[in-house]
């Protein structure tokens, strides 16, 4: 995103339709953004864009090569189940 912030920035030196309400020598805070750009909700994070085309055969075999190289422990379903009852019951005591 485009962005340019000047801060201190003397109100004399604004256009005349900029200066209106404002004291001759107040200093204010200017903030220019490009229109059009959508604008992130948290700036703090990066955001994960959306992508236009679904993913091609290759990059699924590629991501899925990635997640397998991490060497996960598999869980069966029984494990999982387990789990989670596990996780569940324990407010019941």
């Amino acid at each position: 995103m485009n962005k340019i912030v000047r801060e201190h920035y003397p109100a004399a030196k604004l256009p005349e339709d900029l200066r209106e309400g404002l004291d001759a020598d107040a200093k204010v805070r200017v903030v220019v953004e490009v229109e059009g750009e959508p604008r992130s909700a948290l700036p703090a994070f990066p955001e994960r864009r959306v992508r236009d085309q679904p993913m091609t055969i290759e990059e699924t075999k590629a991501l899925i090569s990635k997640v397998r190289a991490q060497d996960r422990p598999s869980v069966s379903t029984e494990e999982a189940v387990a789990r989670i009852r596990e996780l569940r019951d324990e407010w019941d005591y």
